[in-house]
């Protein structure tokens, strides 16, 4: 391939790959099952500059290639805000990352498609949520790639073979003990986005493992996973007697004593729970979930929670998703009742990403520990954390709502 045998798009991809194994100090390159690419999505004219010289060069991807969310969302085109012009890019390099054989995923969710990556298979993804859960539910193999390296990969469906590929480099060092947490908060989604929070600014590049819970869901383990990568540079996470990699702590470890213990009390978790809201005692304006993705279980939960009711004319309510799980709560027939109680749907795209919502008056509400980390920064919106539960029943009432419950012995 660096000889120009497959192509020059696929000679540009070979040169870029074997450089950054060099800088990763990797010895070789390893061959990947599949890819999920990041850099679709527009941040200036070099991101057409890139893929339109691989679309140039006859690119076309070796490995099954997902793609992670774009600029706009192309099945609700009336949504889509801001400038013009940067609205037209965005479509065009979504559409020039298409034409490279990638599939028009556009989900930061690709763990939530069909043929997801299995336990030990080497993959090369981007999108820091989804680095995680691969590596951490999924138990398959893949450092965090980033724009122009995750193309790639998946045009020469090759990867360093350093890191988290390695067994070595998948071995928990940092220990976060956790104990006496109440059951009612254990099972709320606030809980291990909270946590996820906490662990990310604890544990820099550092592989954690989480002892000391009984249960998790996927989507309990997404929020934890994605609010880690966000606050912190966290691609894996074990949890002892839940992940794959982690039947105890010392299989999570290699046989050896973490470098560090660190206990997490109910305190720990109130106080990063806390961190997330920088409304103040500003109105609600909005709520917006699904960073990452919502999943098919959560518009479940969610339509329960409304139960028939409608989110206030006050207050608008955004739920971004993956189109295949559009689809499926199409043909379950959800999808009338949810949009009807004044949900907007948003897919290919996040809110904290795109210029999606609608001018807002007041802050943001959000389950979503991701959002609640970008979002000041990325639309200058102030935000207001919370579970789905508080999210919702605040819609509805068209003000802030908090469940005195959860939290209540917090700093007792």
């Amino acid at each position: 391939m660096l000889g120009g045998d497959g192509g020059v798009a696929t000679q540009l991809a070979a040169r870029l790959l074997v450089r950054m194994a060099e800088l990763m100090g990797a010895e070789r390159l390893v061959p990947i099952a599949s890819a999920h690419v990041d850099g679709c999505l527009y941040h200036g004219p070099v991101s057409i500059d890139f893929a339109e010289r691989l679309v140039a060069g006859g690119g076309s991807v070796r490995v099954e290639t997902t793609l992670n969310v774009g600029a706009v969302d192309l099945l609700h085109p009336e949504l889509n805000r801001g400038d013009p012009k940067r609205r037209t890019a965005g479509r065009e390099l979504m559409r020039l990352y298409s034409a490279l054989g990638c599939r028009p995923t556009w989900t930061c969710a690709p763990y939530q498609l069909p043929n997801r990556p299995s336990l030990g298979e080497q993959i090369a993804w981007a999108e820091s949520n989804a680095i995680v859960f691969a590596n951490s539910v999924l138990g398959a193999r893949t450092e965090r790639y980033g724009d122009f390296i995750d193309i790639a990969a998946a045009l020469t469906g090759r990867a360093p073979y350093v890191g988290l590929h390695s067994d070595e480099g998948r071995l928990a060092t940092v220990h976060f003990r956790l104990d006496r947490i109440p059951a009612r908060l254990a099972a709320s989604d606030v809980f291990f986005a909270a946590l996820g929070h906490f662990i990310g600014r604890r544990t820099a590049r550092n592989v954690p493992v989480i002892d000391g819970i009984e249960h998790a869901t996927e989507d309990q383990l997404k929020a934890l996973g994605a609010a880690a990568a966000s606050s912190g540079s966290v691609a894996m996470f074990h949890m002892v007697g839940i992940t794959p990699e982690a039947s105890t702590l010392a299989a999570a470890c290699g046989q050896r004593a973490p470098r560090q213990v660190i206990p997490v009390s109910l305190a720990d978790l109130a106080d990063a729970a806390e961190e997330l809201t920088s409304a103040g005692n500003a109105p609600l304006g909005a709520v917006s979930v699904g960073t990452p993705h919502f999943s098919l279980a959560e518009f479940e939960r969610l339509r329960t929670l409304l139960g028939g009711r409608r989110v206030s004319d006050r207050v608008a309510f955004y739920a971004s998703t993956g189109r295949g799980v559009q689809e499926e709560l199409r043909a379950r027939g959800w999808l009338d009742d949810i949009t009807a109680a004044g949900v907007t749907i948003v897919t290919d795209t996040c809110t904290y990403l795109a210029p999606i919502m609608a001018p807002i008056v007041g802050a943001v509400m959000t389950n979503s520990a991701k959002w609640a980390w970008y979002g000041p920064n990325n639309l200058g919106i102030q935000v207001i954390f919370g579970s789905l539960e508080e999210c919702v029943e605040s819609a509805v009432r068209g003000e802030r709502w908090r469940d005195a419950e959860l939290w209540r012995d917090a700093h007792r």
